[in-house]
């Protein structure tokens, strides 16, 4: 596959890291303005590093967007003539709507939006799409590169701004709470390494445990939970301080906030 990254920053370069990871291209161009922040990928074989939006897009056939919403429309209209019926365009922009991409290149075009997280960077993605009709003929290929890099989910365009706080804020929240059990295990006596070592490592086994049994979360909580014994006390202990109640409220923040920016 001939794939483009047209803006090279966080979130772009966090795919670049999980294609060339997976070796997932044929050739890979990254697009920014300041080539010097990204030289480095040049030392990769078949990346091409460059400021040039035209030049990735002439030399591409799958362009992935992952620019700032107000940057989006700008290089929409600077690479609309040099756009053919082989290029799959996937924007991964918060808020912009795939109407919206069609004013601008037309309705002719395949067009997936997509809403990956930073864990891309390692293959663990976890990516909801979604297109337009005519981009349901293509959004295979998005799936094959998304779950190359994690997994990916296909849901409609109106669930995208709650898959963005779910799913890309989401990384935070959980990061946040890696700390707070951090935290929690050096009060015990762990030092800060082996403290942090502890949390990963059990919060990757959480997940792997639910994803690998398939079991509701409860069902795990369950087996670890005896009359009277430490865990319970310790869960009962943060409902009562409104963990789950904060983390909900939390959510229903973030998704608050991205609603009111879309609309601005």
């Amino acid at each position: 596959m001939k794939i483009a990254i047209l803006g090279a920053g966080n979130l772009g370069i966090s795919i670049a890291k999980g294609l060339i990871f997976s070796n997932a291209f044929t050739t890979l161009y990254l697009s920014k303005r300041k080539v010097e922040d990204i030289k480095d990928y040049e030392e990769y074989s078949k990346v091409t590093v460059t400021a040039d939006n035209l030049e990735a897009v002439k030399n591409s056939d799958i362009l992935i967007f992952s620019v700032q919403p107000t940057q989006l429309e700008r290089i929409l209209e600077e690479i609309k003539d040099a756009l053919t019926d082989k290029h799959v365009l996937i924007s991964t922009v918060t808020g912009f709507k795939i109407p919206r991409m069609e004013a601008i290149v037309g309705q002719e075009h395949f067009i997936i939006r997509s809403m990956p997280n930073t864990a891309i960077a390692v293959g663990k993605s976890m990516t909801c799409l979604c297109s337009n009709e005519k981009g349901q003929k293509r959004i295979a290929i998005a799936e094959a590169i998304f779950n190359r890099l994690g997994s990916s989910i296909i849901i409609p365009e109106n669930k995208m701004q709650a898959a963005t706080v779910i799913c890309a804020s989401g990384i935070a929240f959980w990061m946040r709470l890696i700390r707070a059990t951090t935290q929690g295990a050096v009060q015990l006596g762990f030092d800060a390494k082996d403290a942090h070592e502890l949390s990963m490592q059990t919060c990757l086994g959480a997940a792997s445990l639910l994803i690998e049994s398939g079991n509701h979360p409860e069902e795990e909580i369950d087996k670890v939970t005896t009359p009277r014994g430490c865990t319970i006390e310790g869960l009962n202990e943060m409902e009562h301080n409104g963990l789950s109640s904060s983390l909900i409220k939390g959510i229903q923040a973030s998704f608050r906030k991205i609603n009111n920016i879309s609309e601005n």
